[in-house]
């Protein structure tokens, strides 16, 4: 069985080294100078793009282990197909028709909530390790940074399947932490505009143009296995191509905030996990593998 061979995955994943790379992101002391020296270089790109990327942050067995307990459990990700405009919100019919709260586009994008994930996951080991969350508040800047208090968007984990497509979008949040944990064979290509709106202008005819086809300032990120993302996708419109190949695209998603005890909604419950009650008890990878076979 596949959870037997997880089992010994994690077994030789006790110690953080054997997880993250810290000779190349030294999370584990902020103060020393090579961490400093990449803060810096985090919050520089942060300023200019909106985001950074940090390429091979956990190691090659980890993201093996990683792979493996994620496609154990794709199977019992949420989809629910969605319709909407880049703004996350409802259409404004007194709006013009090609104006982009009235250009919508279809979503679908599987979700596993924070509550399937089983006590043991590595994903979830990773999530809720205080140095990973203070070096993404150092690079954000921020005098305080807390998980999320949601049982069940702290951790998610996106799935794209073949024909999943994520629109055109803004995000709702402050900032976004994704760890990319397996690509797509074709398709699957995160892409964003940096800076497209500020606080003070929504650049609606920017945003138009984009969402009519205008590549001139879209930026590619890969994504590749390993790959620690943070990106503020509230000012920077972004979306992920559509998955054409056959293995799925899996990406583990972050839950951190500037502000304490931070839930969703009861209409992102419905729309992203098909349910509004939490599990009292997350299942076992045991568990995944023998509802799979039934």
């Amino acid at each position: 069985m596949k959870s037997d061979l997880l089992r010994k995955k994690l077994a030789g994943l006790q110690t953080w080294d054997k997880i993250v790379r810290l000779d190349k992101y030294p999370v584990t002391d902020l103060k020393s100078p090579a961490a400093r020296k990449l803060i810096e270089k985090g919050r520089e790109e942060m300023a200019r793009l909106g985001g950074c990327e940090m390429p091979d942050f956990v190691t090659p067995e980890a993201i093996e282990a990683l792979q493996l307990e994620s496609t154990i459990m794709e199977s019992s990700a949420f989809f629910k197909p969605i319709v909407g405009n880049p703004y996350l919100t409802p259409e404004d019919p007194k709006l013009p028709v090609d104006h982009p709260n009235r250009m919508t586009e279809p979503t679908r994008v599987g979700v596993l909530a924070y509550d399937q994930y089983p006590r043991d996951s590595l994903l979830r080991r990773i999530y809720e390790w205080d140095p990973l969350m203070n070096f993404v508040g150092e690079i954000l800047g921020l005098p305080a940074i807390y998980r999320y208090a949601d049982p069940m968007g702290g951790l998610n984990l996106s799935v794209m399947q073949k024909g999943d497509y994520l629109r055109w979008h803004f995000d709702q949040t402050d900032f976004v932490t994704s760890l990319s944990i397996q690509t797509s064979d074709v398709g699957g290509d995160f892409e964003f505009v940096p800076m497209t709106r500020t606080e003070t202008d929504e650049k609606y005819d920017d945003v138009s143009k984009i969402l009519k086809g205008d590549r001139q300032k879209v930026k590619i990120i890969k994504n590749h296995p390993g790959t620690l993302v943070l990106f503020r996708g509230r000012w920077s419109i972004h979306r992920v191509t559509e998955v054409t190949g056959a293995r799925s695209r899996l990406m583990g998603l972050f839950g951190f905030d500037s502000k304490p005890d931070v839930k969703s909604s009861a209409h992102l419950y419905d729309i992203r996990y098909g349910r509004s009650s939490v599990l009292k008890e997350p299942p076992t990878f045991e568990d995944y593998e023998r509802a799979s076979q039934k």
